[in-house]
């Protein structure tokens, strides 16, 4: 028994022993993430029903492929106001020049009637401003 764990052993360390950790695999490290300026917005209803859910759709512009979209800050600032801004993150790969356009989606699911407003960072102090009214 203790020379068939023994063999097993030698043979996972062998087969350990062959795995590559190079520097240069297949694989991307995200450098940093920073805001992104949401280029246009699509809410495809601008009335819907409370507890449903509505898809919200938010386009951006990366100028190379070592960019792309990381997340949301969606941030509550009153009732029924909504600011949201879009993060990109940055890869330390080799990067070819290429504006492309990524959609992104927000799933909005909201608890109580009224009227929504939300707001989304399109750069400097500027925001692309839109109502959903819930009933």
């Amino acid at each position: 028994m203790k020379t068939l764990f023994n063999t097993a052993l030698s043979v996972i360390f062998i087969g350990l022993s062959f795995v590559s950790c190079n520097e240069d695999d297949d694989y991307e490290t995200i450098q940093s993430t920073e805001k992104v300026k949401i280029d246009s917005v699509k809410i495809v209803n601008d009335t819907m029903a409370v507890f449903g859910v509505q898809s919200i759709r938010t386009y951006s512009t990366y100028a190379s492929q070592c960019e792309g979209f990381y997340g949301y800050d969606y941030v509550h600032s009153g009732n029924f106001t909504r600011d949201v801004t879009a993060y990109k993150y940055l890869t330390n790969g080799s990067c070819t020049q290429a504006n492309q356009v990524s959609a992104n989606q927000i799933n909005f699911s909201p608890q109580q009637t009224g009227t929504y407003t939300f707001k989304f960072w399109k750069g400097d102090n500027t925001w692309i401003t839109k109502t959903i009214v819930v009933e």
